[in-house]
């Protein structure tokens, strides 16, 4: 069954705001939330820049709920009920069976897993808090999500490292267009900012000390940012019948994996992932008008992200528009590509390019159109967006214009 997919509804929260209109305020404006990490125990770690949530949302979300909830499944909950809002959808014992969720996770419930280590190895306890487990398993978002709105048909987790969010979206659209489902809800979240995790990415080094600079000569790697982005997926029959507003519809993926190493990138995987992704859509590389690059801010990304687009786009790749919205949110992991999803169909909406904040130096081997510090008034009729991950796997979607 091809089943056209096309996507009636966005939530979000990040750095940048707590909501997804405000998110894209923000977001096209190149305001970044990159700064200081005030909420987080860091438990004497210095030093560290993130991009967190500084407060969250008034909610409604069950207290005997909640206690079983650590904070990445809260942020899905609550960007997966603003993206019901938007669509104008609720979930009933009609329809119950036919609704579904799909969530990626990156790093899952590291604040329960840290909670606790201090309490059993440096608190001396004798066992954990009740819910530990169900609060640090990677599929815990979806299932909340799943709960919290009464999804009964397909509810799934998703875990790709940073292309969870678009891997869960592919996952998704394959859910509908086979016919188990005909609306999901898909994204991604995470949350990152705790000691375990900002200790073992410093040991990597590959965290910047001061922004997230993508493209940029000067660059100096990656930021960390935690956050959800959701949206309700439909198929193109089911929205029309209810007379939904439709703000993009889901025009290809393309998936691949490198196969080559566990944290250096290659330019054959990505390259594959973006053809794979025009072939689904039926688009020739001159009709993609912008591209969300994965643009991590550190030299081999980068560098290797441009390489793969120029293979694939040829001469029309100096045409296109480019930008990294990590400059502004974050690398948010799991939810980077749900952020970005926001990001792609805001362009179609508004004919808007959101541009690569915190741009300084040219690099000659990033030399594309990476919209520097600026937006762009630009008709968008398509804009894809790029997710590769650690362990050389890739997600790239596709969305074009209702």
């Amino acid at each position: 069954m091809d089943r056209r997919v096309v996507i009636t509804g966005m939530g979000g929260l990040c750095g940048l705001g707590t909501d997804a209109t405000s998110i894209w305020k923000r977001m096209r404006e190149g305001r970044s939330a990159i700064g200081p990490l005030l909420n987080s125990e860091l438990h004497g770690l210095k030093g560290i820049v993130g991009a967190e949530i500084r407060t969250l949302p008034e909610h409604d979300i069950d207290r005997k709920q909640l206690v079983s909830m650590d904070r990445f499944s809260v942020l899905a909950v609550l960007a997966a009920h603003e993206a019901m809002r938007q669509a104008g959808l609720s979930c009933n014992e009609g329809n119950a069976l036919r609704f579904g969720a799909t969530v990626g996770v990156g790093s899952g419930g590291w604040d329960a897993t840290e909670k606790a280590y201090r309490t059993l190895l440096l608190g001396g306890a004798t066992r954990t808090e009740l819910f530990t487990v169900v609060k640090a398993m990677p599929s815990a978002a979806a299932c909340q999500v799943g709960m919290s709105l009464g999804l009964r048909g397909p509810v799934f987790g998703v875990t790709s490292a940073c292309a969870s969010a678009n891997h869960a979206i592919a996952s998704a659209v394959d859910q509908i267009k086979c016919g188990r489902a005909d609306v999901m809800l898909a994204g991604g979240s995470d949350a990152p900012l705790v000691w375990i995790m900002l200790k073992a990415w410093e040991t990597m080094r590959v965290l910047a000390p001061d922004t997230c600079r993508p493209f940029s000569a000067d660059r100096k790697g990656v930021v960390l940012g935690e956050g959800a982005g959701m949206a309700v997926l439909e198929s193109y029959e089911h929205a029309a019948a209810r007379g939904a507003t439709i703000l993009a519809e889901v025009a290809g993926v393309g998936l691949s994996a490198d196969a080559f190493h566990i944290t250096a990138p290659a330019v054959h995987g990505p390259e594959s992932a973006m053809r794979a992704c025009l072939a689904d859509a039926g688009l020739n590389a001159e009709d993609v008008d912008y591209l969300n690059a994965h643009g991590t801010g550190t030299k081999a990304n980068d560098q290797i992200e441009t390489a793969a687009i120029k293979r694939v786009f040829g001469d029309h790749a100096y045409s296109m528009s480019v930008s990294s919205t990590k400059s502004t949110h974050a690398h948010c992991l799991g939810a980077a590509s749900a952020l970005e999803m926001i990001a792609c169909v805001m362009a179609i909406q508004e004919g808007v390019v959101p541009p690569t904040a915190n741009y300084l130096e040219p690099d000659p081997e990033c030399d594309l159109d990476v919209t520097p510090n600026v937006p762009r008034e630009r008709k968008v009729r398509v804009a894809m967006s790029n997710a590769f991950a650690m362990g050389g796997v890739n997600a790239v979607l596709a969305f074009r214009q209702p």
